[in-house]
């Protein structure tokens, strides 16, 4: 009976020496790489639209039709994971009453260069232009450039006005207006159905 007391506090003392014993240290840290992003070898597309809206403007009904197409012959822009996407033209056209051409005129990226930062001219695209309201003398417009990334939101607003002797003027949009949200579309891209 006496040797069981014994034989427990060896079993002890021998189980502490072990457990006190330096492991190997191993100096491997396991961690979880976010996933690299798939680039596409092709020139992608920011997507196509039309859009046609009917205005009252000082006294008359006009149309404002918007159609955004890529362009092969603009200059190849990247985003920030390298992907290539086409620059868009952007042709706005407003129609009369009797179906006569008020305006009519094709937009580029570089219509907007001094309105821009460089990061932008170098690799945003032209996303869209839409009416925004037709108010005095003026139709006012939204348009934006920025990234071609559809899930980036980066990009300049800026205001496109066309007079009633059918003159342009650009400026920033330092004001977004929360209330215009109807027909102001993320980043002014026009709905995402036609995309990719």
């Amino acid at each position: 009976m006496r040797k069981l007391p014994f034989i427990l506090l060896s079993c002890l003392l021998l189980a502490s020496m072990v457990g006190c014993q330096d492991k190997p240290k191993n100096e491997v840290i396991i961690t979880k790489m976010p996933p690299k992003r798939v680039v596409n070898k092709d020139t992608l597309r920011v997507g196509d639209y039309s859009q046609s809206r009917d205005v009252e403007w000082v006294g008359a009904t006009y149309t404002v039709e918007v159609n955004r197409q890529a362009d092969s012959s603009l200059p190849i822009v990247r985003d920030d994971n390298g992907q290539r996407y086409f620059d868009n033209t952007i042709l706005v056209r407003v129609y009369r009453q009797d179906g006569s051409v008020f305006f009519n005129r094709q937009f580029t990226k570089k219509d907007f260069d001094a309105y821009v930062d460089e990061p932008y001219r170098k690799n945003g695209v032209l996303l869209g232009i839409v009416l925004d309201k037709a108010e005095g003398d003026f139709i006012y417009m939204a348009a934006s450039v920025g990234s071609p990334d559809k899930s980036s939101d980066e990009f300049v607003p800026l205001v496109v006005k066309i007079s009633r002797m059918g003159s342009v003027s650009i400026s920033k949009d330092t004001q977004l207006d929360a209330e215009n949200t109807g027909d102001f579309p993320e980043k002014v891209a026009i709905p995402d159905d036609e995309g990719v």
